[in-house]
């Protein structure tokens, strides 16, 4: 007797033990198309440092030696805005990207805003011609109600059901071009989100339960923090490029966002036990090229589909003396190229681009020049269309710039959406973030002059299909507005043709005085800085 009770003692601890499994999710976002390594810009100690970084095929072979630590319970999942970000792209209207996705071999991706660039035909063909899983839960087709893809993907491994659901965010056609998204029914996150939890807890029974959202750091963290996702595990982020090392924690569940570019791979290790998440070890994998030799297979096919475009994307436009880089969120040095190019071209009083978050550096070399080429231009502006120009009112910018930098530093995270401030050249400004409202700006000139409320001022900015003519980079009611006969990336290539070289620098066009300089996206209510 005395025996036994000893073996089944012992016995107990194994049993436990048994009772344990690891799921590790994998995670890529906002590809944005850039397939090889690339140059990539960091925050070190405080200062801005590049190295290179990337590559699909360099993911993949990460992801097949993640593959082997935990062959049974390890799944790849995408976050959106995948296959749109350069002229290959364009080009061939995304059809390059099946062949790829298929050899990288995704368990799982949902569409992101930029999904949506070619048209919802377009994008339902391509993805589903991922042969893998797709799934959105607030994506509807207009006509008739009905779901595009499936709200939600359920698997089983090593015993342990696993659950997702995902949302996109609904703000698209006011974010980008409404053209774009035409035929395409949005609804808010919090539409079905509760019902959706409530269905895969009670009615599917799965253990893990994870959302991918494709809305914003900002709108994630709240998400995290409402009582309609209690019972949700993780909240994969996506859709601001940032880079979240540690997980954001939040009253019901917990944040993550795996950077941009293929730079980053974000690892989650999961330790489940008797149906519930015990642990979890999160890692953002960084994708040094040199590290992580290319998957050949991977990279045979990304070649092989590059290559059609080759001699049109490696068309020398011009050249620059200083570093390109697109990652600061009020002033930066590529879209002071841009916008210079715009106002030159157009000869307004001052003239706007949108606050873009995609784009890597551009680099001179040692002898201390950078070729601007064709490829470029496409990664700095994948959106080519005509420009417009229309009169303004100094009171209708003063509006307009208040809603802008609204858009980035509200106070409440649910009104933060797209990118960062809006970019412009012929026009400075001061502004404070910490203030509210309609309180913001401090100061405006236009061409050196303070602005005068009163006063029409000649503005330039590109259309956006689907807008009201009168309506200028998010700006309404617009007067004698007129499209232009050429477009946004006829005025930079005109632009660098003239000026052959250029050295574009942060100028202190638009300044946060309560921030400093060299702003990068932050959270200080949850710790989050940009590194």
């Amino acid at each position: 007797m005395k025996k036994y009770i000893l073996t089944l003692l012992a016995s107990i601890p194994f049993v436990t033990m048994a009772q344990q499994q690891k799921i590790t999710i994998l995670q890529t976002a906002d590809i944005h198309a850039y397939m090889n390594p690339h140059d990539e810009l960091f925050v070190e100690n405080g200062q801005i440092t590049f190295r290179k970084a990337g590559g699909l095929a360099h993911i993949k072979t990460v992801v097949d030696q993640i593959k082997k630590e935990n062959p049974k319970g390890t799944l790849l999942i995408d976050g959106g805005d995948f296959y749109q970000g350069s002229g290959e792209s364009v080009r061939s209207q995304g059809a390059i990207f099946p062949k790829i996705i298929h050899e990288m071999n995704y368990d799982l991706l949902i569409p992101g805003n930029w999904e949506v660039i070619y048209g919802k035909e377009v994008m339902m063909e391509l993805m589903n011609n991922y042969k893998t899983n797709v799934i959105t839960s607030n994506m509807f087709h207009k006509t008739d109600n009905n779901p595009m893809f499936p709200q939600h993907w359920i698997t089983e491994m090593k015993g342990v059901k696993i659950g997702f659901i995902s949302y996109n965010d609904p703000e698209i056609p006011i974010r980008q071009n409404p053209g774009y998204s035409e035929g395409i029914a949005f609804t808010e996150v919090n539409h079905n989100l509760k019902a959706l939890v409530s269905e895969m807890k009670t009615v599917r029974k799965v253990d893990l339960l994870f959302i991918v959202a494709h809305i914003g750091i900002s709108k994630q963290v709240a998400l995290a923090n409402h009582p309609d996702v209690e019972g949700v595990d993780f909240i994969f982020g996506n859709d601001t490029h940032e880079r979240i090392r540690k997980p954001i924690e939040g009253k019901y569940s917990k944040v993550v966002e795996p950077g941009a570019f293929s730079s980053f791979l974000g690892r989650l290790d999961v330790t489940v036990e008797n149906g519930k998440m015990i642990d979890y070890q999160y890692n953002l994998i960084e994708i040094d090229p040199k590290k992580y030799p290319a998957d050949k297979k991977v990279q045979k096919v990304i070649d092989r589909q590059l290559k059609p475009f080759a001699k049109e994307m490696n068309e020398v436009l011009g050249y620059t003396t200083t570093p390109l880089y697109r990652y600061l969120v009020v002033e930066n040095p590529m879209d002071n190229l841009i916008t210079d190019a715009l106002l030159w071209k157009t000869g307004v009083d001052f003239a706007t681009s949108n606050g873009f978050r995609f784009g890597v550096p551009i680099l001179p070399n040692e002898e201390g020049k950078a070729a601007i080429t064709q490829r470029d231009l496409w990664r700095m502006l994948p959106v080519d269309e005509k420009m417009k120009i229309a009169e303004v009112s100094g009171q209708q910018i003063l509006d307009w710039l208040e809603k802008e930098i609204n858009n980035v530093y509200a106070k409440d995270p649910l009104k933060r959406f797209g990118g960062w401030l809006v970019r412009f050249s012929g026009m400075t400004l001061k502004f404070d973030s910490s203030k509210e409202i309609g309180e913001r700006v401090l100061e405006v000139t236009i061409q050196g002059k303070p602005l005068e409320k009163d006063k029409m001022y000649k503005m330039a900015s590109c259309n956006r299909t689907g807008e009201p003519l009168s309506t200028m980079c998010r700006m309404p009611n617009a007067k004698n507005a007129v499209i232009q006969k050429f477009t946004l990336h006829d005025a930079v290539r005109d632009y660098l043709k003239h000026h052959k070289t250029v050295s574009p620098k942060i100028d202190g066009r638009a300044q946060a005085v309560d921030l400093g300089d060299n702003v990068f996206s932050q959270m200080k209510e949850t710790g989050y800085e940009f590194k």
